[in-house]
């Protein structure tokens, strides 16, 4: 296996790919939507309430701000990514390292970016009160805690059943609880809906979507990615070994 500072450092690369990826996903179907409702916005804007200009142009924000923040987001993923790569490696059966990564962006996509956007999805400018953004934000913070712990609830409970019910079984009933668990926040989590009439929903189901889009891409990088990078260097060590 890798050591640990090489894994985080091909995870960052790897990370920065997807960040890349993201910034071209971002941009080629998000900016529309977000130029949409900015148009929206300053259409019915009032005159009297018109604040300073911007410190920054909308078309610096869309290039080099959003690829800034894209790179940033990725690079710092997929350090977080290949640590929990390294603990979850060797423990899930005899998953090899593609698997495994596989495996784990998987869980890692629908824990961080599924299930609090099927709660609380990303919303395009126009469409949010500013006096509620504090309560917005927590709430979906909220949402992403309470997956996570889903998450970790479930994996102990499926690990702890094995012995008893067997790898499959332990498995579903493992998923049946992180269902479970979720399927109780939502119900009890209020609802957040703040559309401004007449507001185009097809620009708001684009920028959603848009939005989901960009985190498929970037955990799907950094699954596929770095499963292959650690497979590539064990065969590599393998051969090494074998020859020596």
């Amino acid at each position: 296996m890798l050591s640990p500072r090489t894994l985080l450092i091909r995870g960052m690369l790897v990370g920065l790919a997807a960040g890349l990826l993201a910034f071209v996903i971002a941009y080629l179907i998000g900016e529309g939507p977000v130029d949409a409702a900015i148009a929206f916005e300053e259409a019915h804007a009032d005159p009297a309430a018109a604040g300073e200009p911007a410190l920054v142009s909308r078309t610096v924000q869309s290039t080099v701000g959003l690829l800034t923040a894209t790179l940033i987001y990725g690079v710092a993923l997929g350090g977080i990514f290949s640590m929990v790569f390294a603990g979850a490696y060797g423990r899930l059966g005899r998953l090899g390292a593609r698997a495994t990564a596989a495996l784990v962006a998987l869980a890692g996509f629908v824990t961080v970016a599924l299930v609090p956007w099927l709660k609380y999805p990303a919303n395009p400018p126009a469409t949010g009160s500013e006096e509620t953004i504090g309560r917005r934000t927590s709430l979906f913070f909220l949402m992403l805690v309470i997956a996570l712990a889903a998450l970790a609830l479930s994996i102990y409970i499926g690990r702890s059943q094995v012995a008893r019910f067997g790898d499959w079984n332990a498995t579903i009933l493992a998923a049946v609880v992180f269902v479970a668990v979720i399927a109780v926040a939502h119900v009890l989590l209020p609802s957040i809906e703040e559309i401004p009439d007449g507001f185009s929903p097809l620009v708001l189901w684009n920028f959603r979507l848009a939005s989901l889009a960009t985190q498929a891409v970037v955990w799907t990088t950094l699954g596929l990615g770095l499963g292959a990078l650690v497979e590539r260097s064990l065969r590599r060590e393998a051969v090494l070994t074998t020859s020596a």
